[in-house]
């Protein structure tokens, strides 16, 4: 087990099929990633960081950057969303297919640092 095994597992468990799910969309984008924690969150590292994860008490938000965001921005009319945060609802499924598109621009964006 790691660090994110070890926090994924301090949830219920429908949290945790969530927080697995986003972790195996963000693995099977960013193979080349280094997993590890930062700022208490799940975090993916390639040239830089790519995203975190991490749970609340009703939803999972995802932390692409403020580019990140941007970028999708007309995608997330729909969730609640900050400068560089994404919420996704816990009574809700994920959007694995927006989350798989988030990564792979971050991936692009850390490639061309």
């Amino acid at each position: 087990m790691n660090l994110i095994d070890d926090y994924i597992i301090g949830f219920p468990e429908e949290v945790q099929k969530k927080l697995m799910e986003i972790r195996k969309v963000i693995r099977e984008t960013a193979p080349m990633a280094e997993e590890k924690i930062s700022y208490r969150m799940p975090t993916f590292y390639f040239k830089g960081n790519l995203v975190h994860f991490a749970a609340f008490s009703k939803h999972i938000g995802l932390y692409p950057g403020p580019s990140g965001v941007a970028a999708f921005k007309e995608e997330l009319v729909g969730y609640k969303s900050s400068k560089g945060a994404i919420q996704f609802p816990l009574d809700e499924d994920l959007p694995l297919g927006l989350i798989r598109r988030i990564v792979q621009f971050r991936v692009a964006e850390n490639i061309k640092k």
